[in-house]
């Protein structure tokens, strides 16, 4: 009950105050823009970390699922009226049928995982860095296929995806990413998370131990392309508008920087550089773009992208001073929290003692 009550108060005061934030703050403010970007990105990092962190197999197709779910969120929630619009060159589209949000949601994780377990069935009998150009080369053939002329009644050819729902509130990313990263926490910890692990320490004497390397493979990356492409219906809802122009490479490499500076093998490090990373290339670093004037005087070098090279010096310090991550393979846990204010609260009262 106790361990029940210190995981549900935190996150019970958290919705709280969100929902106060909400009320008091404008729905401009950028610190919305950070929570939810940094809610959507935690979820993207946790799967990847998943993939990369826990199994050891070194994937860069994060992009192409993610575009995936986005596109297939989309197509399912765009309103029947506004469908003429939205395919006015592919006469109104093929799918005449709209979905519920979370339906489509669901369904984008569905139809993310399935294309991955087939498109994991040749390529993960590759390792290391071959597996990484591998998935790197689907997800570029996969953001190629959805601009096709040919699929344009589907996917609305290299045309802008629009007009399906989105969410205004910060509490729905949080609280979609929150159930799918508890969800990955529970696989972790389970009979296939170990199996996991022991693929990533040494696969010899994992299959030594009889654990069937193709199967538990393929079950992560398929599990890991499910919340991918549920992170990648959040990022449609977020952006407001579908095209897969931006889906390149470089996202990819946004979030494994991500997993890379948490730390491979910790969720708590993906989630809190995610929050971290969201923050200082969207809000904190804004004012290095600015041109400034002291008086007559032009402060030098703040211009447009100098807020970038800045970025990357506080990355490269980053990783030279935390090699393993900010979070290494540790976890931040609410149980060794309690367990540290209890120790200090028995020293204090043992030196009052002694003092008496």
């Amino acid at each position: 009950m106790k361990k029940a009550l210190m995981t549900l108060i935190p996150i019970a005061l958290l919705y709280i105050l969100l929902f106060v934030l909400e009320q008091i703050l404008p729905a401009s403010s950028m610190l919305f823009v950070v929570l939810k970007k940094g809610a959507i990105y935690s979820l993207l990092a946790v799967s990847m970390n998943l993939l990369n962190g826990f199994t050891g197999l070194f994937s860069l197709g994060h992009a192409g699922f993610m575009l995936i779910g986005a596109y297939t969120y989309a197509i399912l929630t765009i309103p029947l009226e506004a469908r003429p619009s939205v395919y006015q060159y592919f006469d109104g589209g093929i799918i005449q049928f709209t979905l519920p949000v979370f339906v489509a949601i669901i369904a984008s994780g569905i139809v993310t995982a399935v294309l991955a377990y087939l498109i994991g069935l040749p390529i993960l009998r590759l390792k290391s860095d071959y597996l990484a150009i591998a998935t790197l080369g689907f997800a570029e053939i996969i953001r190629a296929i959805f601009q096709w002329d040919k699929l344009g009644p589907v996917t609305n050819g290299s045309n802008l995806l629009r007009s399906f729902p989105i969410f205004k509130s910060v509490l729905f990313p949080f609280t979609v990413a929150g159930l799918c990263i508890t969800l990955i926490v529970l696989l972790i910890n389970s009979s296939y998370g170990r199996a996991f692990k022991a693929i990533r320490d040494d696969e010899i004497a994992a299959e030594a131990m009889g654990v069937n390397l193709a199967k538990h493979k393929q079950l992560a990356f398929t599990i890991s392309s499910f919340f991918v492409g549920i992170g990648g219906a959040l990022l449609a809802m977020y952006q407001t508008t579908v095209q897969a122009a931006p889906f390149r490479a470089s996202m990819t490499y946004e979030i494994l920087l991500i997993v890379v500076i948490g730390g491979m093998g910790s969720i708590s490090g993906s989630c809190l550089s995610s929050f971290l990373f969201i923050a200082c290339s969207e809000w904190w670093l804004r004012f290095l773009d600015r041109v400034t004037f002291i008086g007559s005087f032009k402060v030098p070098l703040l211009a447009s992208g100098f807020r970038k090279v800045v970025f990357s010096v506080v990355i490269m310090i980053i990783v030279l001073f935390y090699r393993q991550g900010i979070m290494g393979t540790k976890e931040f846990s609410l149980d060794a929290l309690y367990k540290f204010f209890e120790k200090r609260s028995i020293k204090k009262h043992k030196g009052e003692d002694l003092a008496e």
